[in-house]
């Protein structure tokens, strides 16, 4: 793979991890939301590829492939078989709307590249230079976790904060080793695992998922 060809993949990969957070603030469908998810699941695998088949790197390319499986496919699958049981599967009342939420994403992307400036400065690298997409994403995921109300919809920003962080490592080390993307993504499965059941009982209890109901478990 040449330099311009490797330059080129990497920024889209890198692009669309970020595009697909902002998609995740953009629509109200559930279901529409895990594809977004799914997507930049799709686009850290593509990255970590990337980086293993410039590299030379076997192990980089097996992460890669897990990296697709597990966040690209069974994660989202996952996370799906949850929303198509919610009779309300829509993020229709966050704390932030819609347009201000988008806003809020171009902010912190600004901050995500004006924070990492000094680290990219640093790097004559293309891969160096991309670390501020992967702290944009963290920044959105964070920013979703906070504003939204569905259990899902904050799942969700949870899996961004991850995926954020597994784009960083990605870029600023070629690669995390094998043992620790096995670990995170076990742990996604779980966390998964436990939102399934989680959303079962509330769905149970109170028709919907909707973690505002939770104050009427409480009552």
């Amino acid at each position: 793979m040449n330099h311009q060809v490797f330059d080129n993949v990497l920024g889209l990969g890198c692009g669309v991890v970020v595009l697909s957070a902002v998609v995740t603030l953009w629509r109200h469908s559930l279901i529409a939301i895990i594809r977004a998810l799914a997507v930049q699941g799709v686009a850290l695998a593509l990255v970590a590829l990337t980086l293993g088949l410039h590299g030379h790197d076997r192990g980089l390319e097996v992460v890669a492939g897990l990296v697709l499986l597990a966040k690209g496919v069974v994660v989202p699958a996952l996370i799906t078989k949850v929303v198509r049981h919610d009779v309300a599967s829509r993020e229709t009342d966050p704390l932030v709307n819609v347009p201000a939420s988008l806003v809020a994403a171009g902010v912190l992307i600004f901050l995500a590249f004006a924070a990492s400036r000094s680290v990219t400065a640093l790097t004559s690298n293309a891969p160096g230079r991309l670390i501020p997409f992967g702290m944009a994403a963290m920044l959105i995921g964070f920013f979703a976790l906070a504003t939204r109300r569905k259990a899902v919809s904050q799942i969700v920003g949870l899996l961004l904060v991850d995926n954020g962080i597994a784009l960083v490592a990605f870029l600023a080390t070629a690669g995390v080793p094998l043992i620790v993307e096995l670990g995170a993504s076990l742990d996604l499965l779980l966390i998964t695992v436990v939102l399934r059941v989680l959303a079962t009982q509330m769905r149970r209890r109170l028709g919907t998922v909707d973690l505002d109901g939770l104050a009427e478990l409480h009552d």
